[in-house]
C-alpha cells in the first residue's frame, strides 16, 4: 500500500523535528566555542579558543589516556567476542545457552552495582591508578555485548558455506579468519564503533578506579576543567568539542560499514 501525500509530509515533519532536536545542541556548542572570551567583544571565529582549552585543560595527557584505554578495550573485547561468538553461534557446545545467558547478565547489570566491590578487588591486586584498572572492567562490559552481537551474526551465516569449508578441509580457525571475518565486516565495524563510543564516553569507572587522577580520561578531564580552570562557557565549549572530535572522526570514517551492520542486525532481529 502506497503512503498518501499527507502521510509523507507528516513523516518528513517528524524526521526533521528529531534531526533538529539532535543537531541544535551540537550547533550551539560549536558556535559558543568560536565566541570571544571577553564580554562585549562582538567578533567571531576565535579558533585560538581550542588551543587555549587544550593547554589549560591538560587535554594532551587526558586524550592520550583515553586513546590508550579505548584501543586496549576495543582490541581485547573484539578478539574475545569473536571467539566466544564463534563458539556459541557455530560450535554450539552443550550448556552453551546457559553460558550465553551468563554473558547477558553483563549487559543487564549496571556499572553502579559493581563498581565499588570491583574497586576493592582491583585495589587489593595493586591495579588501581593503572591503565588496567580502567581498561579491564570496560573490556568485561563490552565483551557481554560483543558476545551477544557476534553470536547473532554467526548464527545467521548460511550453513552451506560452513559445510563447504569443512569439506575442503578447513579447521575452525581457518573458517573464522578466512571466511567469517570478511563476511562479518559490517558487524565487526559496528561493534568497534559502539565499543569505542562507550569506552570513550565512560565517566564512572575512570573516576572510581583512579582516585589520584593519574589515569584521568578526556571526559573526566572536561568535568574538572569546568570547575578548576574556567569561569565562562566559551573555553568549556571548546574543550567539549575537542573531547567529542575523535568519536565524530571515527564515525565519519566508518559510517558506511556501521550503518550497514546496524541495518543487517535490525533485519535479523
Amino acid at each position: 500500500m502506497r503512503a498518501s501525500t499527507t502521510e509523507k509530509v507528516l513523516n518528513y515533519v517528524v524526521l526533521v523535528a528529531f534531526a533538529a532536536q539532535a543537531l541544535v545542541p551540537i550547533l550551539y556548542v560549536l558556535v559558543l566555542a568560536l565566541q570571544p572570551e571577553r564580554i562585549g567583544d562582538n567578533s567571531f571565529w576565535h579558533l585560538e579558543n581550542f588551543a587555549t582549552a587544550w593547554e589549560q585543560g591538560h587535554f594532551s595527557q587526558y586524550m592520550t589516556n583515553s586513546v590508550i584505554i579505548a584501543v586496549l578495550v576495543v582490541s581485547l573485547a573484539l578478539v574475545l567476542s569473536l571467539m566466544s561468538g564463534y563458539v556459541l553461534g557455530i560450535l554450539r557446545p552443550r550448556g552453551g545457552d546457559i553460558l550465553f545467558y551468563v554473558f547477558l547478565l553483563g549487559i543487564m547489570v549496571p556499572s553502579e552495582a559493581i563498581v565499588l566491590p570491583l574497586f576493592f578487588d582491583l585495589r587489593d591486586a595493586g591495579l588501581t591508578d593503572t591503565i588496567w584498572a580502567v581498561a579491564l572492567p570496560q573490556t568485561a562490559q563490552s565483551l557481554a555485548f560483543g558476545t551477544f552481537w557476534m553470536r547473532a551474526f554467526f548464527r545467521g551465516v548460511n550453513p552451506a558455506i560452513l559445510e563447504a569449508a569443512r569439506i575442503d578441509g578447513a579447521g575452525d580457525l581457518r573458517i573464522l579468519t578466512s571466511i567469517l571475518l570478511p563476511l562479518g565486516r559490517p558487524a565487526i565495524v559496528t561493534q568497534v564503533v559502539l565499543t569505542f563510543m562507550w569506552t570513550w564516553n565512560d565517566f564512572l569507572i575512570p573516576l572510581v578506579m583512579s582516585p589520584s587522577g593519574k589515569m584521568r580520561t578526556a571526559p573526566l578531564g572536561l568535568a574538572f576543567f569546568q570547575g578548576q580552570y574556567t569561569q565562562g562557557s566559551t573555553l568549556l565549549a571548546a574543550g567539549a568539542v575537542l573531547v567529542a572530535l575523535p568519536m565524530v572522526v571515527l564515525y565519519l570514517l566508518l559510517q558506511k560499514q556501521f550503518i550497514s551492520g546496524m541495518t543487517e542486525g535490525a533485519v535479523k532481529g
